[in-house]
């Protein structure tokens, strides 16, 4: 039966559908998607609205009058539904409507019928009512003659709709990713949604996008297999070759950035013009919402490309101070195209490719741009409106262009600052007070892929998204909150971080420092379901966590230590660890998800586990020569077949995995750099990599943990690193052969409180003896034994130092204690947290280099914390059998000075001593290439500073950590007695026993 909607009707039934509607919302459980309520069951409850059942769905209307946008995606949520049931819903777009339960879309003031269900007090919009991007999802008994049951999705503006809409897709089981990374729907025969008021939005961050950058070779070559090269033309003029970035691409990126809830676009741009080589582009995006700029580079809705085809033979890159007035009508011309469609405006003008503009220094660039800017809000004025202020603008303050407005630059306040972070991940500035009352307000450009220096970093995903909230939470603090971009490169692989990205800035009140486990495993289980989600996220952390302290770009033989603290073998074993979990569920999933399963996760934990035990198979090779051991040519074969794995992996993805469908998207090359540009093909040239003649005749060496030195070779006794019966650490003994024929040797000990794994043994290469003590026959206070090996005719004593204190002992100790020199602590595992009113230390579950990390905060117009006063203080008891000087590492993130004229101090001391100020970054530093400290901390994902402290006695002391300035996030501690051996993570956590955290 179909009817027509008699708008002029009186409404009833109100005060009855007001009362059910209000006893089903209490009677209901809330749950949570990833960032909203959700409000879809498979099961039936209470006034709950049937989306599908029996074998029938619910038809969808919406109003032809309404925004393109819209009706497209109700198109779309038509699709979703027939992926999900298998039934393929009505779409309706007049008021006639037919059955009895309907899906009504629409935006205020553009859905007659949406505009009459509010007249008849059907739907309260109150709440969405001239607010940005909202949206009011509801389930209306009676809503029309003949309708049992509406469900309203009403968004406050076109965006709203649709988000209104994919939320609903989403928690259907489509996901944002189902294109882009190949996520199958989640089958249901039935799905409801439930009776009540559903309400999302407004975002926190008004403009949320992408920036697809760094697009050579991976999408380019992706787009060239996929749609051509763009048609040659010489009006507009395109050149041979250029990959066709067409809207047959685009419309999937808008699709995506939408499910996503962003809304804005920065297009590729290294040999692509977005506006010409496909006129429907810019219409297109328009239509489906989507607010187009241009990267920091290319201001006034042109891109650099366009200035190339037309000028580069002619007139060469573009120059202001060169060529004024043909740069103003390039401009002019730009807005004019685009005058129609929602844009947010880049101004200003920086150099071709990502450099500094005009000749005569900072001053002379300054000066100019000044001009430049005027000339541009003219045109802005001319072509797009009168009132400037009312057209949105942006200024990127990126790399040079931060220098000009510390020296003094400003434009006009309702221009958007847009503030860049280090490329690296790393705020550089945030708003202070006076820049956060600006109408334009502020904003940050982020990456999550870099192509400059000191190390590109295009290939995997390297962004643990713990860093991103501590970096973007700051901004959300100081009130970055206008314009929000992220650089993901080619798309690929930063699916993950990337809508953790939107997602926060969407709405960061849902995600904050203590539920970044939870997001992730929602993720997980939205993806790939409940079932494995727990064991999924764990993995995603974990590859992202290693990979980020250390980008897989930026490894190199020696990263890790070989010889202490079995660093370089934890790492390879803890990366394998996660690889091999990820095979064995890839195995248990479904097929429908194996594909999705292995590129987002499978895949990047698989290709990272290798090239990280490919380094370390180089770095063998070098330090066994340097030993002489036969096995180090063994080590240089074990780096080229790995290096061959990686080629494997690489053209398996490209080639064969999905079909084919994402070849090229594993092009980018990722092992051979020697500078901060990648290779021009993935090479071993840069490990050099030895090998030597092995003579025949058998010849015992030995090296032993801690030392990179053979001890068959001096006169000097071999010494392990100590052992004590806290820790109760095991440590190795190598045995190697310096020629080819095998030979026996035999190991023995002096003291029975030593343990051997071997004793004796016939050796072809390599053989590892692990020594360890028996602590109940160990002698009580130090005891030095020996372990005697012969072999070859040769002899090698190394030395076993024990110690087994009286006091403490392992159960009466209170807090942390030394252990062969030094203390490592893991920052959340402090003994008390006391908070100073606001100021306080927080904890970023899964940050930094190996556990947590703990940030100092405090409100953004609070001064300065002082040390007694009103910092917080972490305190951390330890006991220490060492007196005199100690050292103590502070491993800080790379956070740099964000506040002006603040740097990032902490202060420490031990016991009642006065607390030292240290400055991890000062205030006056500078993130910038050339500056060999950034580049070394950015590289390493961490910064070390150190302090000093005399103790006169040994037994229970204090360490404690004073905040000074808020963002100084501790990674590490180590209180270095005289014992820390080098390493990159820093020595293993010391063992701790019933520290009594607390609080106030």
């Amino acid at each position: 039966m179909k009817l027509r909607i008699p708008f002029n009707t009186h409404r009833s039934w109100l005060v009855t559908i007001l009362c059910l509607l209000v006893l089903t919302a209490l009677g209901q459980k809330s749950l949570f998607a990833l960032g909203m309520e959700s409000f879809v069951n498979n099961t039936a409850g209470r006034g709950s609205f049937a989306l599908f059942t029996k074998g029938k769905a619910a038809g969808i209307y919406s109003d032809t009058n309404d925004w393109p946008g819209v009706l497209r995606a109700a198109g779309d949520l038509q699709t979703d539904m027939r992926r999900v049931s298998g039934i393929t819903p009505t779409l309706m777009h007049d008021s006639a409507v037919s059955g009895r339960q309907v899906i009504i879309v629409g935006t205020i003031g553009r859905c007659e019928m949406i505009d009459w269900l509010e007249a008849e007090r059907k739907i309260d919009v109150s709440s969405i009512r001239g607010r940005w991007e909202a949206a009011l999802i509801q389930v209306v008994p009676h809503p029309l003659p003949g309708v049992a049951q509406a469900l309203v999705i009403c968004g406050s503006d076109k965006r709203g709709t649709i988000y209104g809409i994919y939320e609903l897709s989403e928690q259907m089981g489509v996901s944002p990713w189902h294109y882009w990374a190949d996520v199958p729907p989640t089958q249901h025969s039935e799905l409801f949604v439930k009776a009540g008021k559903f309400v999302q939005g407004p975002p926190a961050v008004k403009y949320r996008g992408i920036f697809l950058n760094d697009e050579w070779p991976d999408l380019s070559n992706w787009i060239g297999m996929k749609y051509g090269t763009v048609p040659i033309s010489t009006n507009p003029p395109v050149p041979p070759d250029v990959a066709n970035y067409s809207h047959a691409f685009y419309t999937n990126i808008f699709e995506l950035i939408l499910r996503l809830k962003g809304n804005y676009l920065w297009p590729a741009m290294w040999n692509n013009a977005f506006n010409e080589d496909d006129t429907n582009n810019p219409a297109l995006a328009d239509e489906y919402g989507i607010v187009m700029g241009t990267s920091h580079q290319e201001p006034m809705l042109r891109a650099q490309k366009e200035w190339d085809r037309r000028h580069q033979k002619t007139l060469g890159s573009w120059n202001y101070a060169k060529y004024p007035d043909v740069l103003q009508n390039f401009w002019r011309e730009g807005v004019r195209r685009n005058k129609d469609f929602e844009s947010l405006i880049t101004l200003g003008l920086r150099g071709a490719n990502d450099t500094p503009m005009a000749e005569g220094g900072p001053e002379a660039n300054m000066e100019l741009l000044k001009h430049i800017v005027d000339v541009q809000r003219q045109i802005i004025a001319e072509e797009k409106n009168p009132d400037v202020t009312r057209v949105p603008q942006v200024w990127c303050l990126y790399k040079e262009v931060l220098d000009f407005y510390n020296a003094g630059m400003r434009v006009p306040d309702d221009v958007t600052l847009l503030w860049a972070e280090d490329n690296w991940g790393n705020v550089r500035r945030l708003p202070t007070a006076a820049e956060r009352q600006r109408s334009g307000g502020a904003g940050v450009y982020y990456h999550l892929d870099y192509h400059g220096s000191p190390r590109n970093y295009q290939w995997l995903n390297t962004s643990p998204i713990a860093k991103v909230w501590d970096q973007m939470s700051l901004a959300v603090e100081y009130g970055a909150d206008r314009v929000w971009i992220v650089n993901v490169g080619h798309l690929k692989g930063c699916e993950f971080p990337l809508e953790y990205f939107m997602n926060l800035a969407w709405n960061p009140q849902r995600w904050g420092n203590t539920n970044i486990h939870e997001y992730t495993r929602l993720w997980s289980e939205r993806e790939f379901g409940p079932t494995y989600a727990g064991d999924i996220a764990d993995i995603i952390s974990k590859y992202t966590k290693y990979n980020g302290r250390r980008k897989p770009e930026m490894l190199a033989p020696g990263t890790y230590s070989l010889v202490n603290y079995q660093e370089a073998e934890t790492v390879v074993a803890d990366f394998n660890a996660i690889s091999s979990k990820a095979e064995a569920i890839f195995q248990k999933l479904p097929v429908a998800r194996r594909d999705a399963f292995y590129e987002l996760v499978l895949f990047p934990t698989k290709a990272s586990a290798l090239v990280n035990e490919l380094y370390l198979a180089a770095g063998k090779n070098a330090l066994y020569e340097r030993q002489g051991r036969a096995s180090a040519n063994d080590y240089a074969a074990e780096t080229r077949q790995l290096f061959a794995a990686d080629t494997n992996l690489m053209t398996y993805f490209n080639q064969t995995f999905a079909g084919g469908n994402w070849n090229h998207f594993m092009d980018q090359t990722h092992l051979g750099y020697t500078n901060w540009n990648d290779p021009p093909q993935n090479s071993l040239c840069a490990i050099h990599l030895t090998e030597t003649d092995v003579p025949a005749s058998a010849a015992m060496g030995v090296a032993v943990e801690g030392s990179e030195s053979d001890w068959s070779r001096t006169t000097n006794e071999a010494v392990l690193p100590s052992f004590d019966v806290f820790n109760q650490h095991r440590h190795y003994i190598e045995v190697f052969n310096r020629g080819k024929n095998a030979f026996v040797f035999t190991a023995s000990i002096s003291e029975p409180w030593i343990k051997l794994s071997e004793t004796t043994g016939t050796l072809g290469k390599d053989q590892r003896l692990w020594v360890s003590v028996d602590w109940n026959g160990a002698p009580k206070g130090q005891a030095s034994g020996t372990v005697k090996l012969i072999g070859t005719a040769k002899e090698v004593v190394v030395r076993v130092n024990a110690f087994n204190p009286t006091e403490p002992t392992r159960h009466s100790l209170r807090g942390f204690v030394e252990g062969e020199g030094f203390v490592s602590i893991e920052p959340e595992h402090f003994t008390r947290n006391i908070t100073a009113g606001s100021n306080r230390w927080i904890k970023i579950q899964d940050y930094g280099r190996t556990l947590s990390g703990l940030r100092a905060t405090q409100p953004v117009t609070a001064p300065s914390a002082t040390p007694g006063k009103d910092s917080p203080c972490l305190e951390y008891q330890m006991y220490l059998f060492s007196t005199g000087t100690v050292k103590v590492a502070t491993i800080t993130s790379p956070t740099l000075n964000f506040v002006p004229g603040r740097g990032l101090r902490v202060a420490i001391s031990i016991d009642d001593e006065q607390p030292q100020m240290i400055t991890p970054v000062p205030a006056d530093y500078k993130a910038q290439n050339g500056n060999t400290d950034w580049e070394k901390v950015v590289g390493d994902n961490a910064r070390w500073t150190y302090s000093t402290h005399q103790l006169t006695k040994p037994g229970y002391h204090t360490l404690k950590y004073w905040m000074v300035d808020p963002g100084v996030l501790l990674q590490k501690i180590v209180v270095d007695c005289g014992g820390v051996k080098p390493s990159y993570l820093g020595p293993p956590e010391s063992f701790r026993h019933n520290p009594g955290i607390s609080g106030n």
